[in-house]
């Protein structure tokens, strides 16, 4: 079992990678032409502020005017699994600042059609850069290409299907290509950020863990891995935003709480109009133990909502349920449960962060000495799934009240 979940989150974050904003396209280190050419930089310009529908047709363009280059596929098959994974709710990163996402039950409603597209842009993706790894081995870019297209469809089977023994396999291989590009060509910046993941994750296992993935020819070290994330967040040209990202991620699981919100504010003043960072940006906060200055970061994120056009889309569930959460922490009770309460009944919660609320807004007035009201909740959770994970909770506290403990 142990083995099975190690590999389970290697799986993860090796899918993980490729989930947030490409970064800026930077001209001193070597990668695919296209990635310079400006009609892919339009359509990732709408990318950067969550246009998915504009940045699609910009990149459905991309992809007809280049119709054999996998990565023009590449850039579609991204786009389109960005919007589902944020549709679904699974790009706050809290959900995977820790091993919980791994061992408990997440429930999403998976829409096959869209699921279907994206496996047949994978395999075309595939396709060609295979085809033109046969008329040259060592084609970098296609190399790239078909390494992308693996971790992306990674991505997938781990965090919707969590399909995690073939996440781990297309993950792996998408490594395999991204590490030869390497060797190849060192100044191939952009490979670094998955082979920079490996070495991180591999790195930071408990020495029994690290014993076993040695058995299987798997080793690692976190500060080659930091150093390779680091140099891809700094020049990459395709990939300087995701490599922040996962490093904000590892220094979060490591308590390295002010360096990972530097790297928050920097893409914050690269990108004021992505919604997500400003989340990350309160989430870390949170984490970092400054709860008041969460607590009004949320509400200014909650208040940039309210003015008309500056962002495209938001989920301000994930933002209502960070902030009860703060004002939990700081014992602002009524607050904190009238959050919860408007993160349940916002347009675009899913289920399960549906329950989350509910059941945090009983455990709060549980904390109040109002059971009464709690049992509410703690039924709303029942009703609402009563298979769940939190529909269990939820019955044990209305028998036994939430004490905190």
């Amino acid at each position: 079992m142990m083995w099975r979940r190690t590999l389970s989150y290697l799986a993860l974050l090796g899918g993980l990678l490729f989930s947030f904003p490409h970064g800026a396209f930077a001209a001193a280190v070597d990668t695919d032409p296209l990635n310079h050419d400006p009609q892919v930089r339009e359509a990732f310009d709408r990318f950067y502020i969550m246009d998915y529908d504009g940045a699609i047709a910009g990149f459905q363009k991309v992809q007809s005017a280049h119709p054999n280059d996998p990565i023009a596929t590449d850039y579609l098959l991204y786009t389109m699994l960005f919007k589902e994974l944020y549709r679904l709710d699974l790009l706050d990163t809290t959900f995977y600042a820790n091993d919980g996402f791994l061992t408990g039950r997440h429930t999403v409603i998976e829409d096959t059609q869209v699921r279907d597209q994206l496996r047949a842009l994978s395999d075309k993706a595939v396709g060609q850069a295979t085809q033109q790894l046969k008329a040259n081995s060592n084609d970098i870019n296609a190399l790239f290409a078909r390494g992308w297209a693996k971790s992306l469809e990674a991505t997938y089977l781990a965090m919707v299907e969590r399909a995690f023994s073939p996440a781990l396999k297309l993950a792996t291989q998408g490594r395999s290509d991204h590490a030869q590009v390497l060797k190849l060509d060192p100044n191939y910046v952009d490979a670094k950020l998955v082979v920079g993941n490996y070495e991180y994750v591999i790195g930071a296992l408990p020495l029994p863990f690290k014993i076993l993935m040695g058995f299987v020819g798997i080793h690692g070290s976190k500060a080659t891995g930091l150093e390779m994330l680091h140099d891809a967040a700094a020049r990459g040209v395709i990939t300087s935003v995701e490599a922040r990202v996962c490093l904000m991620l590892f220094l979060r699981r490591e308590a390295k709480y002010q360096e990972a919100l530097q790297i928050s504010q920097s893409l914050l003043t690269q990108y004021p109009r992505d919604f997500l960072f400003h989340l990350e940006a309160a989430n870390l906060q949170k984490d970092a133990g400054q709860g008041l200055t969460a607590i009004s970061t949320y509400r200014e994120v909650i208040a940039l909502a309210r003015k008309p056009g500056y962002f495209v889309t938001t989920h301000l569930e994930l933002v209502y349920f960070g902030l009860g959460d703060s004002l939990r922490g700081q014992r602002l009770y009524a607050d904190a449960v009238e959050a919860f309460r408007e993160g349940a009944v916002q347009p675009t919660t899913s289920p399960e962060l549906k329950r989350r609320c509910l059941l945090a807004a009983g455990e709060v007035y549980d904390l109040m000495h109002d059971h009464d009201k709690a049992t509410q909740q703690y039924q709303a959770v029942i009703d609402a799934g009563s298979e769940s994970v939190q529909a269990d909770v939820a019955r044990k506290y209305t028998k036994a009240a939430y004490t905190g403990k």
